[in-house]
């Protein structure tokens, strides 16, 4: 199996202990126990950011500090996000959700061959149409 990217829904589930779909978890185990990647866009962060500061979302720390918690429980790294990699966001085949986040998430994905866990919708219709791995978290 490839690596896997969490979506920033998976981020926040798996960051507060929420349950996962039976298959994440599945994904997930598999990959910590043969030391496949697990990662993370940083973009996350950003969107974990804005829902905080919307009100959509209360976490027990500020955002920085439990993202960095997330990460330092070391079984997540962060994806790379370089400048070939967001206009890449800009030119997905087929049709692509418009979310700025979700493309950046989908362009991770797509250049370094990981699977993305999430419960986006519009993410899992895209990989449906064979552009993207995906698995439902």
């Amino acid at each position: 199996m490839a690596d896997l990217l969490l979506d920033t829904c998976a981020v926040i589930w798996a960051g507060n202990g929420d349950a996962l779909s039976d298959p994440a978890t599945d994904a997930l185990n598999r990959a910590w126990r043969e030391g496949e990647g697990v990662h993370v866009s940083p973009f996350a962060a950003w969107e974990l950011g804005m829902l905080v500061a919307r009100g959509r979302l209360r976490l027990p720390l500020p955002p920085e500090k439990w993202f960095d918690s997330f990460l330092e429980r070391g079984q997540v790294r962060l994806a790379e996000l370089g400048p070939g990699l967001l206009i890449a966001a800009s030119f997905l085949p087929g049709d692509p959700p418009r979310d700025p986040a979700d493309r950046i998430v989908i362009a991770t994905a797509r250049n370094l061959g990981f699977t993305i866990l999430t419960r986006d919708r519009q993410i899992l219709d895209y990989a449906a149409a064979g552009h993207v791995q995906a698995l439902p978290c």
